[in-house]
């Protein structure tokens, strides 16, 4: 059985530097549970691992500028309206996957039809079989 050592919340680094920037007698009054909240509200944010993580630099007319890309499970309560777009989106994306998937059967069946060598309507094609005769 493995047992993680917990460091004391003091000898954190976002912790220390609050303490510092305040007189000793108002540092010396928190306790470790107060300063475990104040570190999570204030400083002591855990972005944590991400599936994403690039970061790099790049120079640019005598400057330099830095890019961060960060993509993982969002794990943050939602408010309303981010949850609104979030199903608005939803509905746009299987939307517009099934529209596709459908034009693409539906061309697929065609050029099957086609191949097949049925006509629906005498003297009437797309003209996607002799294109596709023609490429070949």
């Amino acid at each position: 059985m493995v047992l993680k050592v917990k460091h004391p919340v003091r000898e954190e680094p976002n912790v220390q530097h609050m303490l510092e920037r305040m007189p000793k007698s108002v540092a010396d009054s928190f306790n470790d549970e107060q300063l475990s909240h104040l570190n999570t509200a204030l400083a002591g944010r855990r972005w944590g691992n991400h599936k994403v993580d690039v970061r790099g630099t790049v120079s640019f007319l005598r400057s330099r500028y830095y890019f961060v890309l960060l993509a993982g499970k969002d794990k943050r309560d939602l408010s309303r309206t981010e949850r609104r777009i979030g199903r608005i989106a939803m509905a746009v994306t299987v939307a517009t996957f099934f529209s596709v998937s459908l034009l693409f059967g539906l061309v697929l069946l065609y050029i099957l039809k086609s191949w097949l060598g049925i006509n629906l309507f005498e003297g009437f094609s797309l003209g996607l079989w002799d294109w596709l005769k023609g490429k070949g």
